[in-house]
């Protein structure tokens, strides 16, 4: 069954659930690109807040890029899991090595996305932090504690669909999640999409320029 025509629709019905957070200008959104960029452009939109893009990469423990040491995120947050590197032997050059080269690349999505505009900043803010689905929730647990870095006043994870369990996992990460819906069996975020096409990297720039266009809010 399909739950949303598409990530458009889906952040839609995401914002009638947080319409408590309508008009403040405390709030912020961030997606996590690129899916989440479309979810988020609807809540920013309804809400009257403004959105950016919050980037997380994942550092690779050297010769087995697949499996994670850590994460650096946008704003120059740094994660690492120093059990995983005790135990693999990861040299600390060797962390220098990866986090260096994931910066790179994080720097480059930045550009891409935001034309040169800073981050916006996230200290004593409320942040509803938005993708377009939750199955494992890996990215987004990375992202919440990269964020807690930042001294938010309040963090709010928020998706269109997610996992029951997932959900209920990152309440011990999150000060509040909302997950608009979580089907039984879940399976994958796609499924409950009629339409998930791959978001572009031109689309999520198009749209952040759109948001940035609209007319600021004191606060």
């Amino acid at each position: 069954m399909v739950l949303f025509r598409d990530r458009f629709e889906a952040g839609r019905a995401l914002a009638r659930l947080l319409h408590p957070y309508s008009s403040r200008t405390d709030v912020l959104v961030l997606a996590l690109p690129r899916g989440g960029v479309p979810v988020g452009y609807e809540v920013a939109r309804a809400l009257g807040a403004p959105l950016d893009v919050f980037l997380v990469r994942k550092l690779g423990l050297p010769g087995h890029e697949e499996l994670a040491m850590g994460a650096i995120a946008t704003g120059g947050v740094q994660l690492l899991n120093t059990d995983v590197v005790r135990a693999m032997h990861v040299t600390p050059d060797q962390v220098q090595v990866a986090v260096q080269r994931e910066e790179r690349e994080l720097e480059r999505r930045e550009r891409e996305y935001r034309d040169d505009r800073p981050p916006a900043p996230v200290v004593g803010k409320t942040v509803i932090i938005v993708d377009d689905g939750l199955a494992t929730g890996a990215t987004m647990r990375v992202a919440v504690r990269a964020l807690r870095v930042e001294r938010p006043e309040r963090i709010i994870v928020a998706v269109p669909v997610g996992a029951a369990e997932t959900c209920a996992s990152l309440r011990a990460e999150a000060d509040e999640v909302v997950c608009a819906e979580t089907p039984e069996p879940f399976y994958a975020v796609g499924m409950w999409y009629g339409r998930f096409d791959q978001t572009t990297d031109e689309e999520v720039r198009d749209l952040l320029n759109d948001a940035a266009s609209q007319p600021a809010r004191s606060g």
